[in-house]
């Protein structure tokens, strides 16, 4: 597969992708501005799928990045979509350039996106990976019928480095390599131990050499953000980051020498191929490339 995301995991090189927030309007100008200051060293930027809320389509954001030159990977969700449109989602996102689709169930939307409504959940993740691999490898849809064309897809799926049991945790890792993942991009991580324990168990099964392991780093705005994440367990945010948020004279900048921090780390442990940022916008972006060092990774 050919990409810019493809070839630098080929080539073993540190990768850097970014996450970006469709717009909650119609202006593709936004789109179009980050484009244009994202640092020349990112790789692929991550286009959410509705996150947390109703936002422009994400397929339509990525399809508008590929256009400005930008490498984009889609996220698709099957939380909002049944495996017919999550077909047609993504046979039409690569008629416009998009080459790397992450597949993910999306957070439950009680959560945060709409409480009203329905979950779909058609397929899982893995299902899902394993469709698209179909696609790509034999040229057939769902069911099994001959398309007229192979989509070229690099596929991803997302990693829980603080899920326990370790073995279920690796277990589901192995599921999702053995359906065609080719890359896992983590949950925003900030209990390094943890971690570090996590990719001590990665290695041990292999995993890091069937699937490229990028960790994730998100630069906290505020206390109220650090305790909602640490209400849902799943970043392991201890006390000592709510902490450093209280004591702070500007949560915001103390959230990205955190994420700085973490970077710098995470890119030394063995295993970690890549580091992406959360939810940053393009000033945050470039302070944590710059200060922790990625931008020669």
């Amino acid at each position: 597969m050919k990409t810019d995301l493809a070839e630098a995991l080929q080539a073993g090189r540190m990768t850097l992708t970014v996450e970006c927030l469709p717009p909650r309007g119609s202006d593709a100008g936004a789109l179009r501005k980050l484009a244009g200051a994202l640092p020349a060293r990112v790789d692929a930027v991550v286009i959410a799928d509705n996150p947390q809320g109703n936002g422009g389509s994400a397929l339509a954001c990525a399809a508008i990045l590929a256009g400005e030159k930008v490498e984009p990977v889609l996220s698709v969700i099957t939380r909002d979509r049944n495996r017919i449109a999550l077909q047609s989602d993504v046979l039409g996102a690569a008629s416009m350039g998009v080459r790397s689709v992450l597949c993910l169930s999306g957070e439950h939307q009680s959560l945060g996106a709409d409480a009203r409504a329905a979950g779909v959940f058609d397929i899982d993740p893995v299902q899902l990976i394993l469709g698209l691999k179909a696609m790509c490898d034999k040229g057939v849809d769902f069911a099994g019928k001959t398309l007229e064309s192979k989509p070229k897809l690099l596929l991803g799926a997302a990693a829980h480095p603080h899920l326990r049991p370790m073995t279920l945790n690796i277990w589901a890792l192995k599921k999702k390599v053995a359906a065609g993942a080719g890359f896992f991009i983590t949950q925003a991580v900030f209990d390094l131990a943890g971690f570090a324990e996590w990719m001590d168990a990665v290695r041990a099964a292999g995993i890091d050499k069937q699937a490229a392991i990028i960790a994730s780093v998100l630069p906290l705005t505020s206390v109220e953000q650090a305790k909602v994440l640490q209400s849902k367990n799943n970043c392991g945010i201890g006390p000592d980051v709510v902490n450093r948020l209280s004591g702070a004279a500007d949560a915001a900048k103390e959230g990205i020498a955190i994420a700085v921090e973490t970077a710098r780390k995470l890119k030394a442990i063995a295993g970690v191929r890549g580091i992406h940022i959360l939810s940053g916008g393009p000033e945050a972006v470039a302070r944590i490339v710059e200060e922790a060092g990625l931008a020669q990774a």
